[in-house]
């Protein structure tokens, strides 16, 4: 059997892991987020994150659920080198097209009012749960950090904690850090940001290409 004995401190710093790199790119409900923290107020852009969190857990669920029906196939350690390494290529086209992309095509203009909080992370979840596309990055993160591992249910499910306690943490930075610079933050701080973003996750993907095709573990 490929798979190794579990262990739980792993699952939950892959989950962790997981959880920043999907919610990190500055996507719709990223630059609808940072809007927010500018011109609403710093909470108001985190239970926008917080919403963005609750729909990418959702689909990391999916995805985990999916991949639990092909055990035999990701048991199989050739079938996990060639896994593991499409994930790692997946990952470096995710990072050149997060890194190519111009957020600032997704910024729209804010209500003058602010609504309430509850509101906010309504619409919040509503923009993120409308791309179902996320389920391909988790694919490609899932295959990348061998997170799917049958019959330990304990910590998988600590990992899957982990990937939306991940994604809360970025999301309460990130609008810290906005916060802090709101006088100095433009559309480029938003567009160099993305692109820092793409760059981190394109060395992770070579990083990814170079550990599957030597044998090095993570």
């Amino acid at each position: 059997m490929w798979f190794e004995p579990v262990s739980t401190i792993d699952l939950i710093i892959k989950g962790l892991l997981i959880g920043v790199v999907a919610s990190a790119p500055m996507g719709p409900v990223g630059v609808l987020c940072i809007q927010r923290t500018l011109n609403k107020g710093r909470w108001y852009g985190f239970v926008t994150g917080v919403a963005a969190a609750f729909s990418d857990i959702i689909y990391a669920l999916i995805t985990g659920f999916g991949m639990s029906f092909v055990v035999e196939f990701i048991e199989d350690e050739d079938n996990m080198f060639y896994l593991q390494l499409a994930g790692s290529i997946m990952l470096f086209f995710f990072g050149w097209y997060t890194f190519r992309s111009n957020p600032a095509r997704s910024i729209r203009p804010t209500s003058p009012r602010k609504g309430t909080l509850v509101h906010n992370m309504v619409t919040g979840f509503l923009v993120t749960f409308s791309n179902p596309l996320i389920i391909f990055l988790f694919v490609a993160l899932f295959a990348r950090f061998t997170f799917v591992v049958p019959d330990h249910v304990l910590q998988q499910s600590l990992g899957y904690l982990s990937i939306f306690l991940g994604a809360l943490v970025w999301w309460f930075v990130l609008t810290y850090a906005v916060d802090k610079v709101r006088c100095r933050f433009d559309v480029k701080g938003i567009y160099r940001l993305n692109r820092l973003i793409g760059a981190v996750v394109i060395a992770a993907a070579m990083a990814g290409i170079i550990i599957t095709l030597t044998g090095l573990s993570l």
